[in-house]
């Protein structure tokens, strides 16, 4: 069964209920609320799945490599014995890193030199985005189908949600030596693992800014009798839409993005080395892009409202929306050429908790 039949059944259900109770008093078929929306998010952030145009297990070229991330090699001893030339390339890049901490490996050794690249084609990573609260004007509109059931239309003024990034995401870089050049084939099978941050959401704090629509129709029966009790308790059932735009990213977040692009087109540029160093440098120009889906949702609520006069009352309610959650998309793409370069995607949870208190007016 699909999120929307679940949503809009237990609507229909109470509806059906309407026609059991005649009605003779003279209620007041409509009504207009206003009041304070506290919207407090119930859901936990998920994991971020990456996905990049570096091919995995692909043969790149090296290039530039910096020393240290030669000599951080996982079996560099087993390569120092390999060959004669083997053993005066690591002794050199050893000797040269000693005295300069950002010593290039001679070009003698990355000239022809490829590896066979992992680790950032596609990974997942335990950091995603959660909202917090936040407080709207809330509006609601009313109509009476007898004296117990009502169909209530609720919306109020879109707020600004802000978004939390927690955790951090990060690339496990692993690459094997793999040339079939003269001189570069002595270290065939160095083995070099780097964990390369791309961005700590957590760190950022407030990572973006979206707006969110999300009407809400229910169906509400209402206990006690007009006219006679003041203090009429309901509950009700119906269905949420959502609907977010005009989002609005960190720079922060923004430009980490940007240098990951750029790491992606240094691989694919033949720079594998320098993609180690995340330099945000590359002949692409990345941009970012952030989408977020729409979203269907079910709604319960229950509250009362107290009659003021025959006309003016006030009302409080609290609500949830279970399953209420939407995907946000992240896109980086080269503006050069129009090539994706990486493409992301985390689920939001949203399952937030409702209170309203309001002042509304029957006619």
């Amino acid at each position: 069964m699909s999120k929307l039949v679940k949503a809009v059944l237990p609507v229909a259900m109470l509806l059906s209920t309407s026609f059991a109770y005649a009605d003779a008093n003279n209620f007041k078929r409509w009504a207009v609320s206003a009041g304070w929306l506290h919207v407090m998010p119930q859901g936990k952030a998920n994991s971020t799945q990456i996905n990049t145009a570096v091919t995995e297990g692909g043969n790149y070229a090296v290039g530039s490599l910096k020393g240290k991330d030669f000599l951080s090699a996982n079996n560099l001893e087993e390569i120092r014995n390999k060959t004669y030339v083997s053993k005066l390339a690591v002794d050199r890049i050893q000797k040269g890193t000693d005295k300069d901490p950002e010593f290039i490996v001679p070009s003698l050794y990355t000239n022809g030199a490829f590896a066979d690249v992992y680790g950032i084609s596609n990974w997942s990573n335990n950091a995603g985005l959660e909202a917090d609260d936040v407080d709207t004007l809330g509006l609601t509109l009313s109509y009476f189908v007898n004296d117990k059931v009502s169909v209530e239309l609720i919306g109020g003024i879109p707020p600004k949600v802000d978004i939390q990034g927690k955790g951090q995401i990060v690339a496990s870089a692993h690459s094997i030596a793999n040339s079939t050049a003269a001189l570069p084939s002595n270290i065939n099978g160095l083995d070099i693992t780097k964990d390369i941050l791309i961005t700590d959401l957590g760190a950022h704090g407030k990572v973006a800014e979206v707006t969110a629509w999300t009407p809400a129709l229910t169906a509400k029966y209402h206990f006690g009798q007009s006219g006679v009790n003041k203090f009429r308790p309901f509950v009700g059932g119906g269905i949420v839409y959502g609907h977010f735009n005009k989002l609005k990213l960190d720079s922060g977040v923004d430009q980490d993005l940007v240098n990951a692009g750029h790491m992606v087109q240094n691989v694919l540029d033949g720079q594998a080395g320098v993609a180690l160093q995340n330099t945000g440098s590359s002949s692409a120009n990345p941009v970012v892009n952030v989408d977020t889906d729409d979203a269907f949702a079910p709604v319960v609520t229950a509250g009362f409202s107290y009659d003021v006069t025959d006309r003016w009352f006030t009302t409080a309610s609290v609500t949830y929306m279970p399953n209420f959650n939407n995907t946000a998309t992240i896109t980086v793409t080269d503006q050069n050429t129009g090539k994706e370069l990486i493409h992301a995607k985390t689920k939001v949870d949203l399952d937030p908790l409702i209170t309203y208190v309001g002042v509304g007016y029957r006619f």
